[in-house]
């Protein structure tokens, strides 16, 4: 197994001048011998004989002198399972309180993700998709989104993500991320996701076959990697579907041009936005987000208008209800032991044209911490 140099960076001029990343994306790692490899580059007569994990290391090592490449903080693990990249937090990424913003975590997820799919060969079109994606033309698209901050980092902060993935079902695969502070070495955030094949002509959802299968499972740990639990994991629990009158909401709001990908459709880290759109000042005020899991049901084009509707969420028993505005369901309700300082939310975002469910949501949020 090839190692690839790390440092611990505190001072970006000093990690350029001292870490050359090639930038290899991972989990690589597999015990199964395929011709379907994916590599960027041509193999020599030597290379025939590598498995595609090493041959795409050593695809990678022939482009790493690359700008891209030389500069990226980031490479595989010494085991080769997951690939690690550190960031600085940027003065653009804060809030009024100098932290970073639940969007710039959510983009920070994305960016890692992406440099992953590219690292191995995968297309650089924003979609991620293997040679027989794209012959078929189907792509992946975001199904569900989890995300748990136990500790925002500041301004001028490094952070480290790791991530990888999986598969996860028929029609799907997994990615996990967990997020560290660099200078304690603290654990500070996890975060996992769903994604599922689409036909880029229907917009209709479709089985992986094996063919794809073969293409990327080679880069994928041989065993269960899970950031949650599964008997743990919030983002499984089931989401109930608001349904009007709410106790909030945010309507008519529109994407802006800024808000679409590459992709031209609207980037899902702005449907965090519009969720948090409708949330009540009190609570943003007073209290941080400590987990947002998102259901992405319909996609967002440029020109739609997007309601966003917020309603409480107690426990009953061992049953989740939501708030109205007329607080019916408040008389027998109970709440969770930490309830005073945890409030949980329930969210919907739906086209404010004809009321079609784009997303639905579920938010927890702890008291600020004195800093």
């Amino acid at each position: 197994m090839l190692k690839f140099p790390y440092c611990n960076v505190t001072d970006l001029n000093q990690a350029l001048a001292q870490c050359r990343f090639v930038g290899l994306l991972g989990p690589l790692a597999s015990r199964r011998q395929s011709p379907r490899a994916v590599v960027s580059c041509s193999p020599s007569s030597s290379e025939f004989s590598l498995t595609p994990v090493q041959a795409v290391m050593s695809c990678q090592q022939q482009v790493g002198s690359s700008l891209v490449n030389r500069l990226r903080l980031g490479g595989l693990t010494e085991d080769g399972l997951s690939y690690k990249e550190k960031f600085i937090i940027r003065g653009f990424e804060v809030g009024i309180n100098k932290i970073a913003t639940i969007e710039t975590i959510a983009n920070l997820l994305q960016e890692v993700g992406s440099n992953h799919a590219q690292s191995v060969g995968f297309s650089t079109d924003g979609f991620g998709t293997t040679p027989t994606m794209r012959k078929l033309h189907l792509i992946w698209v975001t199904a569900r989104m989890h995300i748990e901050v136990y500790k925002y980092p500041a301004w001028r902060d490094v952070i480290e993500i790791e991530t990888w993935s999986q598969n996860e079902g028929r029609i799907g695969t997994r990615r996990d991320w967990i997020l560290n502070e660099v200078a304690t070495g603290e654990v500070i955030g996890r975060a996992t996701s769903k994604w599922v094949m689409m036909n880029q002509d229907t917009r209709r959802m479709q089985k992986v076959s094996d063919d794809v299968k073969e293409e990327y499972l080679v880069f994928c740990p041989r065993e269960p990697r899970l950031a949650f639990s599964e008997k743990n994991n919030k983002s499984l629990k089931r989401i109930a579907k608001l349904e009007d009158p709410v106790r909030y909401s945010k309507l008519g709001l529109k994407p802006r041009r800024a808000d679409l990908d590459m992709n031209q459709h609207v980037n899902n880290v702005t449907y965090i936005g519009w969720v948090l759109e409708s949330i009540p000042k009190e609570i943003i005020d007073t209290h941080e987000l400590q987990a947002i899991t998102l259901f992405y049901r319909r996609e967002c084009q440029q020109y739609n208008v997007v309601d966003s509707l917020t309603g409480l969420e107690l426990t009953e028993g061992s049953k989740t209800v939501s708030v109205g505005t007329n607080g019916s369901a408040t008389a027998t309700a109970t709440t969770r032991e930490d309830d005073h300082d945890c409030h949980r939310f329930l969210h919907l975002l739906r086209l404010s044209s004809d009321g079609r469910e784009i997303s639905r949501g579920r938010t927890e949020w702890r008291k600020k911490p004195t800093r």
